[in-house]
């Protein structure tokens, strides 16, 4: 029997739904939020005001805007392709096709590895959420419970994750609006005290603090309060009619991410100091939506904003375990991960990719009760990198798309949705990319003596891709694609 994907994808503007293959369930409004829900969460509500402390405010919009373009560049070039071709392994496939089938492999496992380790940092975050209001409750109760939430909302259907994943994402961007309407209406004195204006732009060294080295140390947290945005290709795979719905959500989620995150760092940058201590604490208790919820007499501000941190680290959870099955069963499917991986049930869902997804995020995050937490923090800071090299991978395929689309005659007016700036963009997303990787942890090579185990704490994820890859390479004898050879269809 053909798989689902081979089936869905021959002719790349299908988009039926057939028994016992992947169901595209998914809406245009389920694909917008999904991308948007992967992005607002944590890194916004508690990672900006980190960002902010450390480069100053003005620092602070310069890595977000720097990032933003480039995420910018990364969701139209991947736009592009998941419009022309929609399927689950999404770049890995592309890598694959396009590329190098080495480097398919490589991108594909690192992503799976990077959202199964997700799942166990959530589930660890839950733990913490939940003891604010339980502070002598079992840790396993609440990681369990979320664990079995996340799981089902999977198992049940895809609609059932579009459906969880929309609501989630909804109360999110809910309170980021209603965060920037207060907040302005506190800087300029509509709402209570004195308008505060620019003042907090002109303290001390701001707004720019630590100069350039400051910003590019805050590159890998923006970088990070982004990525999520790369879902929708993944989630092209099961989506009503690709072809309109993917444009439309790539147009109207990159814009509405850049305005929530430029906004909300300028607001907090001007309603609070960056010389505030509590800015560089990620307890809920002194988020910097806290903080200013807080000045503005919001009562329970604390206990409100811990709610709504719960929602998105269940939205976290919730979609890291749908790319990571799904990219999972892709890899089964192409004969890269053990067969039975690539099994259908009657829903169209990949019940055992589901399962072993499930069971790494598990046994990753039981072993933070081992050894001090040792081999947690390995493992996390193991997929530290993961999410920048799916980015690089992304950039990578799409310039070569198009230039193989070329190379075959094929007419570029005839694309579902055609990324603009080529090959600026892919290129500048691509060097981008590569400084905020190889930069990460710069000052480790900056003091009198080289921090050798802080270099291998931030950068071993890094050799661990490139051993995969050359690994897959040298065993299968790979080689990269000449262009006018790439699968386009």
């Amino acid at each position: 029997m053909k798989s689902a994907i081979q089936d869905t994808t021959s002719n790349p503007r299908s988009s039926s739904a057939v028994t016992n293959k992947l169901q595209r369930k998914l809406k245009a409004r389920h694909l917008s939020m999904i991308s948007l829900g992967g992005t607002i969460g944590t890194g916004l509500f508690l990672a900006s005001g980190g960002a902010i402390h450390t480069a100053g405010p003005g620092g602070a919009l310069v890595a977000y805007i720097a990032i933003g373009i480039m995420v910018y560049f990364l969701m139209t070039g991947l736009a592009e392709m998941a419009a022309y071709m929609p399927v689950a392994g999404s770049f890995s496939t592309y890598a694959t096709k396009f590329v190098d089938p080495a480097l398919g492999f490589a991108l594909g496992w690192n992503y799976w590895y990077n959202w199964a380790i997700t799942i166990a940092a959530e589930l660890s975050a839950v733990t913490l959420i939940m003891k604010f209001w339980f502070p002598d409750s079992p840790s396993i109760l609440w990681s369990a419970l979320c664990l079995i939430i996340m799981f089902l909302l999977n198992y049940l259907s895809v609609k059932g994750f579009g459906e969880a994943e929309y609501w989630f994402s909804l109360i999110k961007v809910a309170t980021v609006i209603i965060f920037l309407v207060i907040s302005f209406l506190m800087i300029f004195g509509i709402m209570g005290g004195e308008a505060v204006g620019f003042k907090n732009f002109t303290i001390a060294d701001a707004p720019f603090n630590g100069g350039f080295m400051a910003i590019l140390g805050i590159f890998m947290a923006a970088g990070f309060s982004f990525q999520g945005t790369e879902l929708l290709g993944v989630a092209a795979g099961e989506s009503e009619d690709p072809e309109r719905n993917i444009p439309r959500a790539v147009r109207q989620v990159f814009w509405r991410i850049l305005l929530f995150y430029i906004l909300a760092i300028l607001a907090i940058g001007l309603l609070i100091p960056y010389t505030n201590e509590n800015l560089a604490n990620s307890d809920v208790t002194v988020s910097p939506f806290t903080l200013v919820f807080d000045k503005a007499g919001v009562a329970f501000a604390a206990s409100v904003m811990n709610a709504i941190i719960l929602t998105a680290v269940l939205s976290a959870g919730n979609s890291g375990m749908y790319a990571s099955t799904r990219m999972l069963w892709d890899l089964a499917r192409e004969g890269k991960a053990p067969k039975f991986l690539a099994k259908l049930d009657k829903r169209g869902v990949p019940v055992n990719s589901l399962i072993v997804t499930s069971l790494v995020g598990t046994l990753a995050f039981l072993s933070s009760f081992f050894g001090d937490g040792a081999v947690y923090t390995w493992l996390l800071n193991a997929s530290g990198m993961s999410g920048f090299i799916a980015w690089l991978g992304i950039a990578i395929s799409h310039y070569r798309f198009r230039k193989a689309y070329i190379a075959q005659g094929r007419d570029l007016n005839a694309l579902p949705y055609k990324a603009k700036w080529f090959p600026f963009g892919p290129l500048f997303a691509f060097t981008l990319c590569m400084i905020v990787i190889l930069g990460q942890n710069y000052s480790a090579f900056t003091g009198e003596q080289i921090d050798w185990y802080g270099i291998l704490v931030s950068y071993i994820g890094l050799p661990i891709f490139i051993a995969v890859w050359l690994g897959y390479k040298i065993i299968k004898k790979t080689k990269i694609v000449p262009l006018d050879q790439c699968k386009l269809d």
